[in-house]
């Protein structure tokens, strides 16, 4: 035994004075701005004050659709909400915006050859004309796109065509799904018209098989006569088609009151905390205000408002002081044509310079991290970071974002950042009467916000 005495008493004065010289020599493993990031993770959560604000949002104000009376009290909330909250220079800012409104009537019906009635479940689109008062009764074609319809036109004059190409379930991507079906939305009336078609109805932008009636702005050309659209539900369009492989001489009748007024004045809300260094040089936060007129608009854009204000609040409450501006925009009319957008970025800011804008416009669903709309050189100054949110689960910074309201500062040079979030779930509830207050979880929300917060303060602090 006496031969491992030496050893022992070796390890044990080395494993001492490794003991007594850590003690003694500070050395912190902390990473640039973890203490911060924790902070506001802690404190978000622990207050989840972006659910309360959602609160507010959606039962006190409502579905805030552009050009209506409740987009205006809108501009108000968020406008006190920023002064209540201490923001540096809270204001608004003019822009003009269309004045789109739904009407009291939107009724479908399927009528068979012998006669029979079936009530199916629509709206409008946003943008539509309406009907006459006694509506709108004809045959009906059915297609999957437009080359079917050009393919099928001799047989669509005098109908409703009937567009049913549904989102591709097989896309991991719920938004890469809604962009491969939304076309027949935004354009379907304008193509039904080309071929003497006298309405479009349109397939619901979802996967979900329900009978709610998503909406959605579509848009006609001058030279083309304007025919109403409306969209079906899910489960209407599906019985639809099987009475149609049944019954190739059924009707359907629509009745829509819905109509266009001239365009009012409207405005953006911006509030900000300046910067203690580089004040001239900003980075936008940023989402949409308005909202459409069916539910409450919470996860669109509901949610992406309260992330903004919230957002700021956390970096503002916990005493940090970004060098670089951090500037919250809560834009008007992303639904109807980025009104707020254009204007924001035409707008003359004499010794400003914006180095970034991060949108959010996904809904309140867990965050998964950011795209970033940058070049290969510029990218790394951004996904650098993604250590900082790893502790929430949103770390995956990836390139390619941005997001609608902030594509004009694209065009400038701006590099956009959208955030990205667990989105499966997102069109079972966008532009329908689904989307309300209830279908937000607190703490799915308010990581969304502190993910914005912690990344656009990092970005202050470091600049690109």
């Amino acid at each position: 035994m006496k031969y491992y005495i030496f050893p022992v008493l070796l390890c044990s004065i080395l494993f001492f004075s490794f003991l007594t010289f850590s003690q003694t020599s500070p050395q912190s493993s902390t990473k640039p701005y973890e203490d911060d990031a924790r902070k506001i993770i802690s404190e978000g959560l622990q207050s989840c004050k972006a659910y309360s604000m959602l609160q507010d949002l959606c039962l006190n104000v409502g579905s805030r659709l552009v050009g209506s009376p409740a987009a205006e009290k809108a501009v108000n909330w968020g406008k006190e909400l920023m002064l209540k909250l201490g923001f540096q220079n809270v204001h608004t800012e003019v822009c003009t915006v269309p004045h789109w409104v739904r009407g009291d009537v939107e009724k479908g019906s399927i009528i068979n050859s012998s006669g029979k009635l079936i009530p199916i479940n629509i709206c409008a689109l946003g943008g539509s004309i309406g009907t006459t008062e006694n509506g709108i009764e004809a045959e009906v074609l059915e297609v999957k796109s437009f080359d079917e319809l050009q393919s099928l036109k001799d047989e669509a004059r005098g109908k409703i065509i009937f567009f049913n190409r549904a989102m591709d379930k097989s896309k991991i991507n719920s938004g890469e799904a809604y962009g491969g079906a939304v076309n027949q939305r935004g354009s379907g009336a304008v193509e039904a018209a080309k071929v003497g078609g006298v309405a479009a109805l349109v397939r619901s932008m979802t996967m979900q098989l329900d009978n709610v009636p998503h909406t959605g702005s579509m848009h006609y050309v001058d030279t083309i006569p304007k025919v109403p659209a409306a969209a079906i539900s899910t489960v209407g369009a599906n019985m639809l088609d099987s009475l149609l492989s049944i019954d190739k001489n059924l009707k359907v009748k629509i009745q829509l009151s819905c109509q266009t007024l001239p365009d009012v004045e409207s405005a953006n809300v911006i509030g900000e905390i300046k910067g203690s260094e580089k004040p001239e040089e900003v980075i936008v936060i940023g989402c949409h205000l308005d909202s459409w007129d069916k539910g409450h608009g919470a996860h669109d854009d509901g949610a992406g408002t309260v992330h903004v204000i919230e957002a700021l609040r956390l970096i503002k409450d916990l005493g940090l002081k970004p060098k670089r501006t951090i500037r919250a925009v809560l834009f008007m009319n992303e639904e109807f044509g980025l009104n707020g957008g254009i204007a924001y970025a035409k707008k003359d800011r004499p010794g400003e310079k914006h180095i970034c804008a991060i949108e959010t416009d996904a809904g309140g669903f867990t965050p998964r991290g950011f795209g970033v709309g940058a070049d290969s050189i510029t990218f790394p100054k951004f996904s650098k970071w993604s250590y900082l949110l790893d502790p929430i689960d949103a770390g995956r910074i990836t390139r390619g974002g941005g997001g609608a309201d902030i594509s004009e500062l694209a065009k400038l040079g701006v590099v956009t950042i959208g955030l990205r979030v667990d989105g499966q779930r997102y069109f079972d509830y966008h532009h329908s009467d689904n989307d309300t207050f209830d279908k937000v979880h607190p703490r799915e929300l308010e990581l969304g916000a502190v993910a914005i917060a912690i990344f656009s303060y990092v970005i202050a602090q470091e600049g690109i």
